[in-house]
């Protein structure tokens, strides 16, 4: 198992050898080139190999799922690049996907699905929790426990699309104390770089997005922001980064959290 754990077959490989997966794994542009975001890519190709999870890439035949032309009002852009997804996904005959980037995750649940594309579309938080529940790994007692975590709810994951319990869910099986930020589920705030906002530099103002929300952050007392999206990791490390205080706080993803809990 051990040398396996970090393999990732593409959907190719596996037709040219007639097997057939059972999920998806979309990795996203932040997941495939992304410093930081990799390492997120990497735990969470590690927790699904430990469960033994049939899974696949796309590889180079991945493109981008379109939310930031989107977004951006390039809605022309965004139907071309989803189109040719669309058709290597359903080329594949894809059922399953699953992905750790809540902007994947809306566009291909919610807005593919005009354009040919349907699919059961899954968050790696919901999925790592039912791996969890069905006892795939054990975290009782990792590293994390007694530690005071904060989490921080993704626009895109939880008022886009109602996802609150499976990341808490998961966050409390690490045994720590979870404390909420003031502004959390319904009401969260977001990290700043929803809506293509990433891609360009903040417009005037008192204060940017995202030292306001690490503000809150830093304001529970918790030493581990756990986030579920790539873009929402970025913002907040460069927060924490903003206020000096990256040798106290970590911002890390939830599959980081229960793969090194997990010691896989």
């Amino acid at each position: 198992m051990s040398e396996q754990i970090n393999q990732v077959p593409t959907m190719a490989e596996m037709m040219a050898q007639g097997k057939e997966v059972d999920i998806l794994f979309w990795v996203g542009c932040a997941g495939s080139f992304d410093d930081r975001a990799k390492k997120i890519t990497k735990a969470f190709v590690k927790l699904l190999n430990h469960a033994e999870i049939s899974f696949a890439v796309l590889g180079t035949e991945e493109s981008c799922t379109g939310d930031p032309a989107k977004r951006a009002g390039n809605e022309m852009l965004f139907q071309m690049q989803a189109a040719t997804n669309i058709e290597v996904m359903n080329a594949y005959d894809i059922k399953r996907v699953v992905t750790t980037c809540p902007h994947c995750f809306n566009t291909l649940k919610n807005e593919y699905p005009q354009l040919g594309g349907n699919y059961e579309v899954i968050h790696h938080t919901q999925l790592i929790n039912k791996l969890l529940n069905e006892g795939k790994f054990q975290i009782e007692g990792g590293d994390f426990k007694g530690r005071r975590i904060t989490y921080h709810d993704p626009c895109y994951l939880g008022r886009a699309n109602d996802v609150y319990e499976a990341p808490r869910e998961l966050i409390e099986k690490l045994d720590v104390a979870l404390v909420e930020m003031k502004r959390c589920k319904t009401k969260g705030l977001c990290c700043g770089a929803g809506g293509a906002q990433m891609f360009k530099e903040a417009e005037p103002g008192k204060k940017e997005i995202n030292i306001e929300r690490t503000e809150e952050a830093l304001s529970t007392g918790a030493k581990i922001v756990a986030t579920g999206c790539p873009f929402c990791n970025t913002m907040i490390t460069d927060g924490v980064k903003n206020k000096e205080q990256e040798a106290e706080v970590k911002v890390m993803d939830l599959a980081e959290l229960v793969a090194q809990a997990a010691d896989i």
